[in-house]
Formats: structure tokens, sequence, C-alpha cells
């Protein structure tokens, strides 16, 4: 078995430039620290990236990379089950800001508040991540439709439960304390709970039949 590539100069910098957006924050990061972190030079850096906003788009341009084999696939291999998918995403960004004592969130939504009002291509970048991201958990719910009401609009509870990934992530951050994050999924969870009940409800209204069966 042949050993893996090694990573590239620019997605040295790119993973360096990531990790310490995340924790220092891009505004606070400075290009030497990027080029210590990654081993390059500065010649390496600007042949890649012409300046530091072309190296945060860079960066965002990763992270949609990494969505599906670092977040979500991990999931997906955890469990067949389109709903529980969803919980289990959420306990893991939960351990993870628990695990790192709060200091750093979602990556995304930290530069969202830092960078988004300043760099157009940076908030297009933010806005495809987190619309990729609700994709991802749409098609998890798509999986099980028959069990949340006809009615249901999945699109929309998609943007939902990412919504309350990044709220309770940011409350627990500002509180140093884990509890607004798992009052947010406890209380998603019992939402869900009503809509399988819901949805039982009119399979058995229906005879059993899904809504799109024909008698």
């Amino acid at each position: 078995m042949t050993a893996p590539d090694p990573p590239s100069s620019r997605d040295r910098i790119l993973e360096a430039a990531r990790r310490l957006f995340h924790e220092q924050g891009f505004h606070a990061t400075g290009i030497s620290t990027i080029l210590r972190e990654s081993s390059a030079n500065s010649g390496t850096l600007y042949h890649y990236f012409e300046n530091k906003d072309a190296l945060l788009v860079g960066v965002l341009e990763y992270y949609t990379r990494l969505l599906h084999p670092v977040v979500m696939g991990p999931v997906e291999q955890a469990t067949g089950d389109g709903i529980e998918r969803v919980f289990i995403l959420l306990q893991n960004y939960r351990d993870g800001l628990a695990s790192l004592d709060f200091r750093m969130g979602c990556p995304i939504g930290n530069l969202a508040l830092e960078v988004a009002d300043d760099h157009a291509a940076a908030r297009d970048l933010i806005v495809r991540n987190f619309e990729n991201w609700a994709a991802n958990v749409h098609a998890w719910l798509e999986s099980a439709r028959d069990r949340l009401p006809f009615s249901t609009d999945l699109a929309a509870m998609s943007r939902f439960i990412l919504t309350v990934m990044e709220g309770g992530m940011m409350q627990a951050r500002a509180a140093r304390d884990i509890a607004p994050m798992d009052q947010s999924i406890a209380h998603l969870r019992a939402y869900f709970d009503l809509l399988q009940t819901q949805a039982a409800a009119e399979r058995t209204a229906r005879g059993g039949n899904s809504p799109g069966d024909r008698s």
C-alpha cells in the first residue's frame, strides 16, 4: 500500500490559514503566522494568493470541499436514519464546542460575523457554505419523508436546523455554558417527536398509505 501524497504547498497554506482563522479570527491572524504554521515562504503564498483577502476566499472555498468528507460523511457512516443523522450532527458540534472550552464555535458562523460586511466575495462563499450544509440536511430529511407530515417544508426545516445549531453554539459560547446548546437540541428533538406523531396519525387516517400511494 503506497503512502498518500503529501499535501501541496497551497493546501498546507490553506489548512494553516483555516485553523488560525478559526482559533484567532481573520483580522487577528497575520500573514507571518500563517507562513510559520504552514512552513511556507512569502513567495509561495503570494504565488497562490494575491493578498490576505484572496486567502480568505481560498479558505472558504476549501471549507466547501471539506464539508462532506469531514462533517457530513462521518455522520452518514454512523447511521442510515435521516432524522438521527440530524441529531448526531448537532451532538458533534455540541461535543466539539465543549471539548474546546467554548473557545471556538462554528468556523463559518465566526467568519460570517467577522467579515461578511466588508468582503462581498467572502460573503457569497459563506452563504454557499450555509446552503451546502442545509442541502445535506435536506437530503437526510428527504430520506425520512414518510415519517414527517406531508405538509412539512423540508427546505425550510433544514434552514431551521442550521439556525438551531448556529444559535445554540453562539449562546453557549457567550455564556461559557453548554446548557443553551443542549436546550436547543432537546427542543428540536421534542419538535421532531411531535412531527413524527403527527405523521403517524396521518398514515392511520389514510389507512396506512403514504401520500403518494394510490389505492
